[in-house]
């Protein structure tokens, strides 16, 4: 599958609530990679900025993109990550033309 939309971003979270906030995105992220129709969603700690999350996904279509924003777990995660103390959220989705091997 070809991807044709690309999203990166990050989130931030005050460093002492990671041990929470790490079980609310792990069931966040596998019920985005098992229902949603992401061709890749990855999400990893920034290992020398304690507190930032890192996302990148790729999607086949703005319409599935569109489609995850309002999947059902977007709403309870979103929830939790208030409550967690979310202190940044940043996200840039970018049309992809090609791809190549580097």
């Amino acid at each position: 599958m070809e991807a044709k939309v690309a999203v990166f971003g990050h989130l931030r979270f005050p460093p002492e609530s990671m041990d929470a906030v790490r079980s609310h995105l792990l069931e966040f992220v596998e019920a985005t990679r098992r229902h949603d129709g992401c061709i890749a969603y990855d999400v990893a700690e920034d290992l020398t900025d304690p507190g930032l999350i890192r996302f990148s996904e790729l999607w086949p279509s703005q319409e599935s993109l569109d489609a995850h924003l309002v999947a059902p777990h977007i709403g309870p995660w979103r929830e939790a990550a208030k409550g967690l103390g979310l202190m940044d959220r940043v996200f840039m989705a970018y049309e992809v033309s090609a791809s190549r091997a580097v």
